[in-house]
């Protein structure tokens, strides 16, 4: 039997939040055709931000969380955008990510990474996904991380 996206959620023990709200003049996602474009989601979980640098204030695996809590907030905008359902989904298309870091931090795919495997373990192959991991000086408000994406929905 094939499972819902809800119950592979249920599953795994993952909630999905409220959609944050926008925090400057954009909206949080914009559809084109069967196209959903979802704007770039910093690590804010239940309104407490991860914040920090990646090879200064915080390790690899605190910036997975932090990646993780942004993809995270991005289902929460795919399902508003699926007027609820998540089986809408035909794939994720393609991440970018961001990661907070100092000049030295090479590891930007890693931490990315905690994003992507939660796309892979909530929706399977339609989960998997193009995708670009790179460093950054800063992020809005000192985000550890900050994750978009391109989905494809019926």
């Amino acid at each position: 039997m094939i499972k819902t996206v809800d119950q592979r959620l249920q599953d795994l023990g993952v909630t999905i939040p409220d959609s944050p709200l926008p925090s400057a003049n954009y909206v949080p996602y914009a559809k084109s055709g069967n196209l959903v474009f979802i704007s770039g989601q910093i690590s804010i979980d239940n309104g407490n931000l991860i914040s920090g640098k990646l090879g200064q204030d915080l390790e690899i695996e605190e910036g997975q969380l932090a990646a993780k809590v942004c993809a995270l907030n991005i289902i929460s905008h795919l399902q508003r955008a699926c007027n609820g359902s998540l089986d809408r989904l035909e794939q994720v298309v393609k991440l970018g990510g961001f990661v907070n870091s100092t000049s030295d931090f090479v590891d930007a795919p890693r931490v990315i990474n905690g994003a992507s495997d939660l796309f892979i373990e909530i929706f399977g192959e339609k989960g998997k996904h193009a995708r670009f991991a790179v460093c950054a000086h800063c992020l809005p408000r000192n985000a550890a991380v900050e994750v978009d994406g391109i989905f494809e929905i019926r």
